[in-house]
């Protein structure tokens, strides 16, 4: 038997009923139930993407061999001490990808079909015959190439889109983005994208990479739509750029803050769409989450190589800006 911590908010997550036999499975709700049961904990199994209280307690997890973290970003679990500790991490990598991808896409449409105006002019029952856009021969960068980044660039190239990816890594001839160039080329790179796509999780490299600067090397029109974390975009700086007219509109479904306050100004600037943090979250992706953590559980247990393991010594770890 071992014992498997599972930290998340209020609720117990799905899926872990196949483990019930061959673990100890608790649940920590808050930092004092953390504290209390950590020290006993083999795995860790952290369902709150935005905790604090991973780092906040690692002294006491002497016992801990393996963090899984049921989101693709893994700044919530990673940082200087359990990169140094003789522990395993894993993320979900993969479980997001295809929803995120049609997320992002979505938008895309949205912007270029002018559906925001077609609805309020619905609501108020205005007859007004518009041109739109069309997508196939647009221009999309993509700021990350891990799993997700990959999953957008596939998509948007089967709806016409060029596309190009930033990486830590440069590829002249990806299968995904076709040319992947490296950060030092991210401001030209901007200048000439018509829909700029963070899709990166928040590390060191990337925490304020977009942010007055890259926002004024976008081309007039642009739209920024950020899925990847909100403090890599400066949003003080996009709510200026935005109030400007310069940029055709912002996509956010993460922000430095969340929930988002409600007296925030990008709920009210036009051409803006804020949403709740749930680009990746389809019907059954809970489940998903449970059935990948009850694979790579039974892994663990056998002694056989985990699914989704962190290169935890790579400035960029998988799954960052790769």
């Amino acid at each position: 038997m071992i014992a498997v911590l599972v930290a998340v908010g209020e609720s117990w997550p799905p899926g872990l009923d196949p483990i019930a036999e061959s673990a100890i499975v608790r649940l920590a709700t808050n930092a004092e139930e953390l504290a209390a049961i950590l020290p006993e904990a083999d795995v860790l199994v952290v369902y709150d993407f935005g905790t604090t209280l991973v780092r906040d307690f690692w002294h006491l997890a002497g016992r801990v061999r393996w963090i899984h973290t049921a989101s693709a970003g893994v700044d919530a679990v990673l940082f200087a001490e359990t990169a140094a500790a003789d522990v395993v991490v894993t993320n979900s990598r993969g479980v997001f990808d295809d929803a995120i991808a049609e997320y992002v896409l979505a938008l895309v449409l949205l912007f270029a079909k002018d559906l925001h105006t077609t609805l309020a002019l619905q609501r108020a029952h205005t007859w007004r015959h518009r041109e739109s856009e069309m997508v196939a021969g647009s221009r999309m960068l993509v700021v990350g190439a891990g799993s997700i980044g990959r999953a957008i660039a596939r998509l948007a190239g089967r709806a016409g889109m060029c596309v190009e990816g930033i990486a830590r890594i440069e590829r002249t001839d990806d299968p995904d983005f076709g040319h992947v160039r490296p950060p030092s080329e991210l401001h030209a790179r901007l200048a000439q994208a018509d829909v700029v796509v963070i899709a990166a999780p928040l590390t060191d490299d990337t925490r304020g990479m977009i942010g007055a600067g890259e926002l004024a090397a976008m081309g007039a029109g642009a739209r920024l739509i950020n899925v990847g974390r909100g403090a890599i975009v400066d949003q003080a700086a996009l709510v200026d750029t935005l109030r400007s007219g310069r940029l055709g509109g912002a996509a956010l479904d993460v922000f430095d803050d969340e929930p988002l306050p409600p007296g925030h100004p990008l709920w009210d600037l036009p051409n803006v769409v804020v949403s709740p943090h749930m680009s990746g979250d389809y019907a059954g992706w809970l489940d998903a989450l449970g059935e990948l953590f009850v694979e790579n559980l039974r892994r663990w247990q056998h002694g056989n190589q985990l699914l989704n393991v962190v290169d935890k010594q790579v400035p960029t770890p998988a799954e960052r800006v790769s």
